[in-house]
């Protein structure tokens, strides 16, 4: 591929790009796609509500949803092709010459801790997205209620995802102080993810029958 944007591809073309012999895009730039989906939909809930007088009392929340969720979401588009481009740092620094130990050592670890910093950077925007789809969810147009249930859901798998990302690039980072700051941020995220994602999961099968 050149040098066009992972985000600037085809569906079929991105689809293509994944699945190629190349180790970059995968799972760390699927799971920001899944972050930009989740939060698009949670707009499209937020547009199919605001503006209708059945929805009046539900005005101001709704702006809210559509107006975070579009900065999600452009936020998350850029986490696409800045998680391959850390990931191919890693990749670059691992080929310095082994000679150069000293400077192939701190490249080796920056390019990690980048590497790591990125798919945290959409575990927690994804997160952060999942108080707006349970709002949409809610109090919103409940024509579109299923969206929110699928937002949730590939809501809660681009974190996951991401996380996972950061893990592995963690067993490689030698600073222990580093490893500490990221596995807290993980461990406070997944300690609401589920109830989160369940909240919203429950309101969307007790409209459609669950």
């Amino acid at each position: 591929m050149n040098d066009t944007r992972l985000m600037d591809l085809t569906v079929s073309k991105f689809v293509e790009e994944v699945a190629s012999d190349k180790p970059a895009p995968g799972g760390g730039s699927v799971s920001a796609l899944g972050g930009t989906l989740a939060t698009a939909l949670a707009v499209l809930v937020g547009k199919a509500t605001f503006g209708k007088e059945k929805f009046a009392d539900v005005q101001d929340e709704m702006e809210v949803v559509i107006s975070k969720g579009t900065e999600f979401t452009e936020s998350l588009i850029k986490l696409v092709d800045e998680d391959t481009e850390a990931f191919n740092q890693v990749l670059s620094a691992y080929r310095m010459p082994r000679d150069e130990s000293e400077a192939r050592s701190y490249a080796i670890q920056a390019a990690l801790k980048r590497a790591a910093e990125v798919p945290l950077k959409v575990a927690k925007t994804s997160f952060k997205a999942l108080d707006l789809i349970l709002t949409a969810a809610d109090k919103g147009n409940k024509n579109a209620i299923t969206d929110a249930g699928v937002a949730a859901l590939f809501a809660e798998s681009a974190v996951r995802g991401a996380l996972f990302n950061v893990k592995i690039n963690l067993l490689s980072i030698k600073d222990e102080e580093v490893k500490a700051h990221f596995t807290r941020e993980i461990k406070e995220i997944l300690e609401r993810l589920d109830s989160k994602k369940e909240a919203i999961i429950k309101i969307v099968e007790a409209e459609i029958g669950g």
